[in-house]
């Protein structure tokens, strides 16, 4: 089908003479000179077998041809320059938008993209949580945090953390109140706080720490786990989250982890991007700032573990 099409110069030319009706200032606009417009147009008549303009007492019109064929051109012409626009505003300019999770966003990411800022002014940054798996390209996604096991097809991926831990966290004033929390079997006289979207954590848990006789569904359930630590801080109950998450709460004591036992969790935080855009500048700053983020928090022990995969759309 391509090579029946006439040249793209040809059909430039003919756009530009067609809604100018003048070679003159159509070749003014394309820089070139009147005899290389009228050469180019008499070779699109010819490749096409039709003409497609006359003069009538001193004026270009055009033909009928001319006039079916113009539209069609100026479609194609605004398409391929929107699509220009469009790649160049992902790969070359400064927005920068990010897809992530509503916990690694709420908990994590978005109290320190302002340091992100302050260092890369010239980006405009854009934040997208969601749960959801999002098709980078579609959406204009450049790059993403993601929880999981590094294995996504048409993604790179880099690990951002080392092992995490399941730990249940509290108002401190929770710990030593009317029932204080000494040992996890004293859970049976709290609330349990939920995350509708990491249901099994309680029971993985209370398994792990030898806890029986406690329903670990009931209690408070909330769409995000960022709530159910709000509902924690205000003494509401008792939550289970990703020890990363918490780090920040736990330094101020507006949250305490009443127990020393951990769950060590198999899924990870992993960065990443398309393998065809991985080394836009932008998203390459984006990355090395993060990894700084991580390492200087002492989040992976210093020393992220940065083993790059093949992956796919989020």
């Amino acid at each position: 089908m391509a090579s029946r099409l006439p040249p793209l110069n040809a059909l430039r030319t003919f756009e530009a003479a067609a809604r100018h009706l003048s070679f003159t200032r159509a070749a003014e606009e394309l820089f070139v000179t009147q005899a290389a417009v009228s050469h180019q147009i008499k070779s699109l008549e010819e490749h096409l077998g039709i003409a497609l303009f006359r003069r009538l007492n001193r004026r270009l019109i055009l033909t009928d041809h001319g006039q079916m064929l113009l539209p069609a051109v100026r479609r194609a012409f605004d398409e391929l320059v929107a699509g220009v626009e469009r790649l160049r505003e992902q790969c070359c300019a400064g927005t920068l938008t990010i897809s992530t999770t509503p916990s690694m966003g709420a908990n994590w990411l978005a109290s320190r993209l302002g340091r992100f800022q302050a260092l890369y002014p010239e980006f405009e940054i854009r934040l997208s949580a969601t749960q959801r798996l999002v098709d980078f390209a579609r959406e204009g996604v450049d790059c993403g945090i993601r929880s999981g096991f590094g294995d996504w097809p048409g993604l790179r991926a880099e690990r951002m953390f080392g092992t995490m831990s399941l730990v249940p966290v509290c108002s401190p004033a929770l710990v030593d109140g009317q029932k204080p929390l000494r040992e996890p079997a004293d859970l049976a006289h709290h609330t349990l706080l939920h995350a509708l979207d990491d249901m099994e954590a309680w029971r993985h848990w209370l398994r792990a720490a030898g806890v029986g006789g406690i329903d670990p569904m009931r209690g408070l359930k909330f769409d995000s786990i960022p709530l159910a630590l709000q509902a924690a801080i205000s003494g509401a109950g008792v939550a289970i989250t990703r020890d990363e998450f918490v780090a920040e709460d736990l330094a101020v004591a507006r949250l305490v982890k009443p127990f020393d036992f951990g769950l060590p969790t198999e899924f990870a935080y992993y960065f990443v991007a398309p393998e065809l855009t991985w080394d836009q500048p932008k998203i390459q700053a984006f990355r090395e700032w993060l990894f700084g983020e991580a390492e200087a928090a002492g989040r992976s022990g210093g020393n992220p573990d940065r083993t790059a995969r093949a992956a796919a759309d989020l």
